[in-house]
């Protein structure tokens, strides 16, 4: 692409507070602020920004009526930074989206990778959720197990020491009991404790447990289980605690069990949920804890794990604590960190690997076959976007060197596509244009021949009138072209004889005009010579029967008035008739048609020279004062209106005998005034010629 059609050299608008270039001088600036308060924006927004600075000034002790003021300075700067943002994102649409490339690429990345990106994030984040909210649940469940198995130990012991009903034995029982437990939970421990005042002292314990324990507590009177914060030498720890009654030889008791929550239940625990458990931390729930402020993180782990995870996503399961002290509800939360790999591999494909693994395996091509389709469409996105934008560049280009006037400049066409028709019709209009162009300069030759060719048919016509005394002449040559056929001329034979022609060459153009150029000079010279009309047109048609081409001709009359002799002798060549309007006699006012006989000037035939001579006739009438004649060509008889109606010899007639009275020059305008309504809308289609004849005054003798 030229440099210019690229976007970094569009054309730059112009910069208001940049001179020559650099910007940053102080008229530069002044004439940005100009600028910009000549905008209704900008002015609300300095004022808006005034206000602002006024209410600043009185702080707090702003009267009600400038906080008001304040808000509506605030409301329009809002309004003139959502304007601001709207122009900006405009400009930068104008300025980096002016490729076709761009907006492809934008347009592709909206509409196909922007939606997988979301529906990818989208699964991605619900799986995420779906995998902290299982992996809560399990941890969960996994200490609802643990406080199961503290209140069916607790159940269970009770049960056994109420059987027995022998305290001796009670010990002995109870480290039975525990010995149960060891494997599974260490640390596990139980006691007896007397709850009426004879016996309060009496305590039997087995076990390790959360010991020495403290006195239970007065709330503490029927059965319960769950998880409890007690306080131990070690700090405070966070035990699955089970209390059940017991009545031995009619006294109270009170069977507390404790599963603390040691490494070993909490690695059991990771390996059974695929987690690691990071810390439990509580927080009140009721608003009678003093303060209610939150609680401190009780100890989880007696020492740093050794689980393989090193990494995963956080998450939190929440339970349920008991403060053992003071008996008050606290909302405890369990952090922990899962691998979903691990996660997988320890809770998934623990029940059924091989079913697991299929599925692992489907659900791994099904990602797989995603992404190479993504990506396949990602590559064939930006190839189409290429391509397309690459014919673009390619028709821009062709553009701005046709512009240029380059006109032989040509697309490549690479593509069989409606972007390839699309080259190959850019380069069929660029070599229209050219034939067009070719076409245009032929044509302005021709118009520029055919003015010359008018010069040269005007001033073929006489260019001043004729002075002969006692005899009014006027004429008329009114091409329907540049260049037209019809020709008349006069020649002054002596000072009492005039001849006048008027001939149609047949063809336009400037071979018409060069016929009429060679007939001038025959007429002229001819006539000077040649004292008879018909004589006159023998030797014309001698010489041009030669001249002319086997397709040209030439019609005419040629009359030659004679005021001493009273007379007009004519002859006609294949020309339209003459018209008399005779002031005297039978026939006075009335228009007569004088139609001799005569064959065309100039045909190219064997014999062609006798038999012209035999058929041309020549004529004579008298003539008198007053007397009128029309010599004419068939422009104006053959005058066509929009129904392919003649205007016909007739009516010519008609309009010579009703105005005969009237000047020549009237006369003539009033015929061509005719002719024109006559024809109305109808375009000229041929050439208009007349000649008016009056005789005013005669000689005083006669021949």
């Amino acid at each position: 692409m030229a440099e210019s059609s690229s976007p970094d050299s569009l054309p730059v608008l112009p910069v208001v507070g940049q001179k020559h270039g650099r910007p940053g001088t102080s008229d530069g600036l002044g004439a940005l602020l100009r600028t910009a308060l000549r905008s209704w924006l900008g002015r609300s927004t300095a004022v808006a920004v005034l206000a602002k600075l006024t209410v600043s000034l009185f702080g707090d002790s702003a009267p009600r009526w400038l906080r008001v003021v304040d808000s509506a300075a605030t409301i329009i700067l809002v309004i003139a930074f959502g304007v601001f943002l709207l122009r900006v994102v405009a400009l930068l649409q104008r300025r980096v989206l002016w490729r076709v490339r761009r907006k492809l690429v934008l347009s592709y990345l909206l509409i196909g990778f922007v939606p997988i990106l979301l529906l990818v994030s989208f699964f991605l984040l619900a799986g995420t959720l779906l995998l902290s909210t299982v992996t809560s649940l399990l941890v969960q469940l996994s200490f609802e197990d643990v406080i199961d198995d503290v209140g069916g130990f607790v159940r269970a012991t009770s049960i056994e020491l109420g059987a027995h009903d022998r305290p001796l034995m009670a010990s002995a029982l109870l480290e039975q009991r525990v010995s149960t437990l060891s494997e599974r939970y260490p640390e596990a421990g139980i006691t007896v404790r007397g709850l009426d005042p004879s016996v309060a002292e009496t305590r039997l314990q087995a076990g390790v447990g959360a010991w020495p324990m403290d006195p239970v507590a007065n709330w503490v009177t029927d059965l319960t289980q769950g998880l409890v914060i007690v306080d131990t030498p070690q700090g405070r720890r966070v035990t699955a605690r089970g209390t059940a009654p017991l009545m031995l030889d009619g006294r109270r008791f009170l069977v507390i069990a404790d599963l603390p929550v040691s490494d070993t239940v909490l690695t059991r625990m990771e390996r059974a949920t695929g987690v690691e458990l990071l810390t439990i931390g509580g927080s009140p729930v009721s608003a009678g804890v003093p303060d209610a402020a939150e609680m401190p993180d009780v100890q989880f782990r007696s020492a740093p794990t050794e689980s393989s995870l090193t990494s995963g996503l956080p998450s939190i399961a929440f339970l349920d604590l008991l403060e053992w002290s003071t008996g008050e509800h606290v909302s405890g939360a369990v952090s922990f960190l899962v691998q979903p790999v691990v996660f997988y591999r320890q809770v998934v494909q623990g029940g059924n690997s091989s079913y697991a693994g299929a599925l692992l395996f489907v659900l791994m091509a099904i990602g797989a076959m995603f992404l190479t389709i993504e990506a396949v469409a990602l590559v064939m996105g930006f190839a189409l976007a290429k391509s397309i934008t690459g014919a673009v560049h390619e028709l821009f280009t062709g553009t701005e060197r046709v512009r240029q006037g380059d006109l032989d400049h040509r697309i490549q066409v690479a593509t069989r596509d409606q972007l390839g028709e699309l080259a190959k019709s850019f380069n069929a209009m660029t070599g229209s244009i050219a034939d067009l162009l070719q076409e245009a300069e032929e044509k302005r030759r021709l118009e520029e021949e055919l003015r010359i060719a008018r010069e040269i048919q005007m001033s073929l016509l006489p260019d001043a009138p004729v002075s002969l005394p006692g005899l009014a002449v006027t004429a008329l040559c009114r091409p329907a072209r540049e260049v037209g056929g019809d020709y008349y001329d006069f020649v002054a034979l002596d000072q009492h004889r005039l001849g006048v022609l008027v001939a149609d060459v047949s063809g336009k153009g400037t071979s018409a005009a060069l016929y009429m150029a060679e007939l001038k000079g025959l007429i002229l010279s001819l006539g000077q010579v040649y004292d008879s009309p018909k004589r006159l047109l023998i030797e014309v048609n001698r010489i041009l029967s030669t001249e002319l081409d086997n397709r040209t001709f030439i019609t005419m009359t040629y009359a030659v008035v004679d005021l001493r002799a009273r007379t007009l002798t004519y002859v006609r060549a294949g020309h339209t008739p003459l018209m008399h309007v005779s002031s005297q006699g039978p026939l006075r006012g009335q228009a007569q048609v004088l139609v001799p006989s005569g064959l065309v000037v100039g045909l190219q035939l064997e014999g062609i020279e006798t038999r012209f001579a035999e058929l041309l006739e020549e004529c004579t009438v008298q003539i008198a004062q007053g007397d009128l004649f029309a010599l004419f060509t068939d422009g104006i008889t053959e005058a066509m209106n929009e129904d392919l109606d003649l205007f016909g010899e007739e009516r010519l007639g008609r309009l010579l005998a009703e105005h005969a009275q009237l000047s020549s020059e009237d006369l003539r305008e009033r015929i061509l005034g005719a002719v024109d309504a006559f024809a109305g809308g109808a375009d000229q289609h041929d050439d208009i010629t007349i000649v008016l004849l009056r005789v005013d005054a005669l000689g005083g003798a006669t021949a």
